[in-house]
């Protein structure tokens, strides 16, 4: 894998990397799936890259293609709970004693990665509001990895089950249509309700590492106006699943300090998720 650095400025204290992966091959995988990759990332790997970038804490996200089967996860979070959390992929038919085991080991969330058509859940039905309920209830986060256009679809249900929300890749832009996509001005409007937050992440997610940064320039200062930087996230996308050869952490970090040249601001950012993700 790629190597890492430091990079200058980096705020002191905690900060939080909200969104990476890991893996290995060999584990059962989803029945369903866009991907498998042909490589491991071992959870010491990762933390060697949050020691190199001086980022003290992370937030492992259950990779897709290991569908609700957290076992990988779970070990790695009980191996280091004072510095990683974890956001699982569930079922519906999840029991309340599953949630807790989960909770346990230092989940603090769900996610639907829901990209490339994938189906969107019934959240309005019986089966969903009552695990929503027991997750408001814990103050988990529900993260949502959907393109842009169709966060209307999604979002309501949730922010009617009174659950807090985490919108990953800066919504997930159409490439051609940017900020102008009517799914993120979406995403601004609801920024009022003050449950949602937003994931300054993998911007190459959103057309390219050209396209996408482009893209997230213009996005940041309107999320920002919108959000504030303090319901803004900031995660590293690593290991950069299905984009390796495009980036790595050194350029997310690079990335983030483009983004937000003021080291107050990053600091903001960096330092938003220690409560929300249950690190204090």
């Amino acid at each position: 894998m790629m190597s890492a650095v430091s990079l200058p400025d980096m705020p002191a204290g905690i900060a939080v990397d909200t969104h990476a992966h890991v893996f290995a091959r060999g584990l059962p995988l989803a029945a369903t799936r866009r991907y498998a990759p042909d490589y491991d990332v071992g959870v010491d790997e990762y933390l060697t890259r949050l020691d190199a970038n001086a980022i003290s804490h992370g937030v492992l996200v259950q990779p897709s293609f290991l569908g609700a089967d957290n076992s990988y996860l779970i070990a790695a979070l009980r191996a280091h709970s004072q510095r990683l959390r974890g956001i699982a992929m569930i079922d519906a038919d999840i029991g309340r004693e599953q949630l807790q085991d989960l909770r346990d080991a230092g989940v603090v969330g769900i996610r639907f990665n829901l990209v490339g058509g994938a189906e969107i859940p019934d959240f309005s039905s019986a089966r969903w509001r009552r695990v929503l309920a027991d997750i408001a209830q814990y103050q988990w986060l529900v993260e949502i990895h959907r393109e842009a256009r169709d966060l209307p679809l999604v979002l309501p249900a949730l922010l009617d089950a009174g659950v807090n929300i985490v919108v990953d890749h800066f919504g997930r832009p159409d490439p051609e249509q940017g900020v102008g996509d009517p799914g993120f001005r979406y995403l601004l409007k609801i920024a009022r309700t003050r449950r949602v937050w937003v994931k300054l992440s993998a911007a190459y997610r959103n057309g390219g590492v050209v396209t996408g940064n482009r893209i997230a320039a213009v996005a940041v200062p309107l999320l920002r106006q919108e959000f504030g930087l303090q319901h803004l996230l900031w995660g590293s996308d690593w290991p950069h699943t299905q984009h390796e050869r495009l980036t790595d952490y050194r350029q997310e970090c690079r990335e983030l300090r483009t983004l937000l040249p003021e080291i107050m601001e990053r600091d903001q950012v960096l330092r938003a998720a220690a409560q929300l993700y249950q690190f204090s």
